[in-house]
Order: C-alpha cells, then sequence, then structure tokens
C-alpha cells in the first residue's frame, strides 16, 4: 500500500489530536472523528476553541483540502490508517485512567478492515499498545494482528500554546508492530514532518521514550520547588541563586514553578504504577509528584504568611488570582494547580476574585466549581494579589493601582514581576 493511497482518520480532536489531522490532510485524504458533537460543529464551522489550530489553517483545511469532522462511525469505515490521539488521565488515586483509549480502540475495531494500520499516540506505560489496546481492536474486529491488521505508535510532543514548536516542526518517535509497518508508519509521518523523525526499534520502546520525556521534567522541576523552599526559608532570593549558579557553563537552568497540564503533571504516574508491577519502587519520581503536588497550597500559604507580616487581616481578605489555566497564553485548564491555590485561601476567605481572560468560565465551573471573570471588576481593590500564570494581559497590568492599601501583598509566582513591587515569590 503507498502512501498516497491512505486515507487517514484520527480519532480524538483534541489539543493533539486536531493539529496532527488539520496537518495530514494538507496532503492526504483525512477525516478526524470525535464522540463530542458540539466540538465537530464547531470544528466544521471554522474555529477551534483550543487555539491550537488557526481559524484560517483550519477553515482552509475543511474548504480546500477536503478535511472533513464527523461523529458518525459509517464515515470513517472507508479509511486504512487510524490514528488514536485520546487523553489519558488518572483517577483520584493517581492511578491510570486507560478508559479513554480502550474507547477509542473499541471505535477502532468496529471500523477497521484487513491491511489496515491503528497507530496510537496517546502517552502510556510502555506495553499499553501492544498488552491493552491491540486485544480490544481485535476483540471486536474479529482480525488478527500482525496478520490481517498492524500497529504503529508515535508518542505525541504537543506543547499547548507553543506557536513556535508546532506539531509539523516537532520530531517525532516513530515505531511499527513490523520492520516493515515501521518503515510505512516513519514514512508517514516524515512525509509531513519538516524535522523528521526518529524510528525506535519497538513499540514499547517509543512508549517508553515519551513517558520518560516527561518524567524528567517533573523531577527536574521537582528539585526547583525543593531549592525554592529551603532558600525561602532562608530569605534568600531562589531567582538570584539561579541566575548565579547557571553562570557555570554546564548547570542546567530551570526554575521553580506549578507544575500541571494533563502531561507533566500526569504521565509520571503511569510509569510509576507499572515500575510497581516489576517490583521496582521509583521512589525519586514518587518524591517529585508529591512534592510539585504540594506547591500550589505552599504558595497560598506563603501569601497568607506575607500578609501575616505585614499587618494585612486574612480572615475575609479580598484576594485576586491572576491567570487559572495551567501555563500562559492558552486556554487550557487541565489539572491546573492554581486550583489548589484558589482552595487553600477558601479557608481563610470566599472573596476570592479569579480573573483569566483565556479560560472558559463555562468549563471552569464544571470541573472545578469556580467562578471566574473575563474582566476585572471595576474599581474593585484587593488586600492580596497572586500572579499565578504569565499571561500577556497581565505583564503590564498596573497591579499597584488594584491594590487596597500600601499593606496589600503582591505575590509572584511566575518570577516575571518588577521586584520593586511585589513582596514575595516563588
Amino acid at each position: 500500500m503507498e502512501l498516497k493511497e491512505k486515507k487517514i482518520c484520527v480519532v480524538g480532536l483534541g489539543y493533539v489530536g486536531l493539529p496532527l489531522a488539520r496537518l495530514f490532510s494538507t496532503k492526504y485524504q483525512t477525516v478526524g472523528f470525535d464522540m463530542n458533537q458540539r466540538r465537530v460543529d464547531t470544528l466544521m464551522a471554522g474555529h477551534d476553541a483550543t487555539l491550537e489550530v488557526a481559524d484560517d489553517l483550519l477553515q482552509d483545511a475543511v474548504n480546500n483540502c477536503g478535511f472533513v469532522c464527523t461523529t458518525d462511525l459509517d464515515k470513517i469505515r472507508d479509511c486504512n490508517v487510524y490514528i488514536v490521539a485520546v487523553p489519558t488521565p488518572v483517577n483520584d488515586d493517581n492511578t491510570p485512567d486507560l478508559k479513554p483509549l480502550w474507547g477509542a480502540s473499541e471505535t477502532v475495531g468496529k471500523v477497521i478492515n484487513k491491511g489496515d494500520i491503528v497507530i496510537y499516540e496517546s502517552t502510556v506505560y510502555p506495553g499499553v499498545t501492544e498488552e491493552e489496546c491491540l486485544p480490544i481492536v481485535e476483540k471486536i474486529s474479529s482480525l488478527k494482528f500482525n496478520v490481517d491488521f498492524y500497529a504503529g505508535y508515535s508518542p505525541e510532543r504537543i506543547n499547548p500554546g507553543d506557536k513556535y514548536h508546532t506539531v509539523e516542526k516537532i520530531k517525532k518517535v516513530t515505531s511499527g508492530s513490523t520492520p516493515e509497518i515501521a518503515e510505512i508508519v516513519d514514512g508517514l509521518y516524515n512525509s509531513v514532518l519538516v524535522n523528521g523523525t526518529h524510528k525506535a526499534p519497538s513499540i514499547k520502546v517509543a512508549e517508553a521514550s515519551k513517558i520518560i520525556e516527561n518524567s524528567q521534567r517533573d523531577v527536574n522541576i521537582a528539585f526547583m520547588n525543593e531549592l525554592a523552599k529551603i532558600f525561602n526559608a532562608m530569605g534568600i532570593d531562589t531567582h538570584d541563586v539561579i541566575e548565579a549558579a547557571a553562570s557555570k557553563w554546564n548547570f542546567i537552568k530551570l526554575s521553580p514553578g506549578l507544575v500541571g497540564g494533563h502531561c507533566i503533571s500526569v504521565d509520571p504516574y503511569y510509569l510509576i504504577q507499572k515500575a510497581q508491577v516489576y517490583g521496582v519502587l521509583p521512589r525519586i519520581m514518587h518524591s517529585a509528584r508529591r512534592l510539585n503536588d504540594g506547591m500550589g497550597a505552599y504558595v497560598a500559604n506563603q501569601t497568607v504568611k506575607c500578609m501575616n507580616k505585614k499587618g494585612v487581616m486574612v480572615k475575609d481578605a479580598k484576594i485576586l488570582i491572576l491567570g487559572i489555566t495551567f501555563k500562559e497564553n492558552c486556554p487550557d485548564c487541565r489539572n491546573t494547580k492554581i486550583v489548589d491555590i484558589y482552595h487553600t485561601l477558601t479557608e481563610y476567605t470566599q472573596n476570592i476574585t479569579v480573573y483569566d481572560p483565556w479560560a472558559s468560565a463555562e468549563r471552569c465551573k464544571h470541573e472545578y466549581k469556580i467562578d471566574i471573570v473575563s474582566e476585572l471588576p471595576a474599581g474593585k481593590k484587593y488586600d492580596a494579589i497572586i500572579l499565578g500564570v504569565a499571561h500577556r494581559e497581565f505583564i503590564d497590568l498596573d497591579l499597584i493601582a488594584l491594590k487596597a492599601s500600601e499593606r496589600s501583598v503582591i505575590y509572584d509566582v511566575k518570577g516575571i514581576l518588577q521586584r520593586d513591587i511585589i513582596d514575595a515569590r516563588l
């Protein structure tokens, strides 16, 4: 089967699937499949609410490339490459939640035919593709894996809100269930990527490579967060320490911060869980997760400490939190740790305003039971202001004018504000 003969279906049209589907549509007949009819309707109208694909690019794909989004299984039955890009969250106890992957595998099983290829992009621990997903495809389709149909794995590397490292510029890891299929999968991705691919020797190696990318970042940020706690207790500015240390040629310069989102704060749990099945207790990864998950409460308590030192009554104080998304200039609120700041502060006051011009108020209310505003209330002043997210709208915001008094506290989580106007920073 030649590349030019392929018809691609991307299952899951979120932050990962939609940009990938749009890119493939520039060279191949491509269909996007999603269970959410509202999402499909919005995309076909030419708008991506995640803001990952610009409206002009999406409209061009729909109008000029024949890109179609659907919830109808009959419209994807004639595809021969199925790419699964659904979320891989964790349960409340931080164990992997594979239900979206299982469901997507059932969907593929209902439509896959002999000779077809299914490629998974969702982040998983080594073994999920072959041990969890493909048996479902076999069962539903009554086809034999590596006899009647084949598989590949190419882990997603989408960075939400990043307009430089877009999908076509990302170097992708690829793999296949046989050497021949690995070549086909690699060629497929290479045909649309600017910076090419790295072909892994097996699906499990490709799965493992993705999960350690995010686990490494989690551990590194945890170290910086631990240093921030130490230096803050000692009255030393952490950012000054990092700048000094970074003058050495081999120092890796990182900053402390909140670790939220769907990747770094979630993916390590998949490897932690699988490691324990093999009798290995990943102490460093586990400690990093525990430390990073506690940073929201730490920021809230440090803000309260600053308020107490300045004589600001914490009980019933008016507090402004700037930003609720997990990162700047992006509407993605998944697993945001700003929520932890908010909930910790509600132990002292209910007068908390969360201002975020990027986030969906409807989604924040549904997911977190938090009311947010997209514009600052006119004339309102605050006893404490916490810059939680570095949205560009906040950079030049006159925070002094928002202070209720000279004693009001400004806490800078992101370390981007002028030092002469803040009381503390992470």
